[in-house]
């Protein structure tokens, strides 16, 4: 790892959190309001997870909105459930950039929507420090 991609994951790592709440709903519940919600996309429910706003030059956020993403990733130490099975139980998944957030618990990206359940986090960080846990 190079010098300045362990200084951006120092960076991600040492960022304070904010708490915040996902669904309290149970697991038949929430599965209902995704199929409702997004009929024909893949749903992966998580818990322990966190909420990433990247910070972003205006240059960089105009890129982000113009290919319709908003500059949100989510990390989550623990895989619920995953409709697809690309994740095991307990296991940790990251997203790619959010394209909406709803309700503060329903995280859709180009092709997940993660089930926020239960309490987690909100942080900041730059677009570099998060995009440098990608490599």
């Amino acid at each position: 790892m190079e010098f300045e991609e362990i200084q951006a994951a120092s960076e991600f790592i040492s960022t304070p959190k904010e708490p915040r709440s996902g669904s309290g709903e149970n697991q038949e519940a929430l599965i209902r309001i995704v199929h409702a919600r997004f009929p024909n996309k893949g749903f992966c429910s998580v818990q322990q997870w966190t909420i990433v706003r990247a910070i972003a030059s205006d240059g960089d956020l105009t890129k982000i909105h113009v290919h319709g993403h908003l500059p949100l990733f989510v990390f989550a130490e623990k895989v619920i459930l995953d409709s697809r099975g690309r994740f095991d139980f307990g296991n940790w998944v990251r997203s790619t950039m959010a394209i909406s957030f709803q309700d503060g618990f329903l995280f859709e990206t180009k092709n997940t929507v993660y089930v926020l359940m239960g309490d987690g986090d909100e942080k900041s960080a730059s677009l570099a420090a998060i995009l440098s846990l990608y490599q």
